[in-house]
């Protein structure tokens, strides 16, 4: 059972940073929870499977983040979630205006 909890731990909070990171603005509520899932899932592997179990812990979340962070920057997920819109235009600048005034008011002084 505790190795259940463990495992549950460790994804509950690699989802929930993943989700703070890349769906939800700022550092809120879901980077918060698995900050302290993955750390619920050391204390708990620590405590009652010892400290052995605690290290591997401590090395799988830190691991099991950093291959679903590449795995999901790798993903074509993020380019679904892109703004993907160009915007075709142009302003036109208020000195080259007045260069146009001017040549035109001196082609019509000739």
């Amino acid at each position: 059972m505790d190795i259940f909890l463990v495992v549950l731990l460790v994804l509950a909070g690699v989802a929930l940073l993943l989700m703070e990171m890349f769906l939800l603005p700022g550092f809120g509520i879901a980077g918060i929870s698995g900050f302290v899932c993955l750390i619920g899932a050391v204390l708990v592997a620590w405590i009652c499977m010892g400290r052995m179990a605690g290290y591997i812990t401590l090395a799988s979340c830190l691991v099991v983040s950093a291959i679903a962070i590449w795995g999901f920057l790798r993903s074509n997920a993020l380019d679904k979630m892109a703004l993907d819109t160009k915007i075709d235009g142009h302003v036109e600048l208020a000195n080259n205006k007045l260069k146009h005034e001017d040549k035109a008011s001196e082609e019509t002084k000739e």
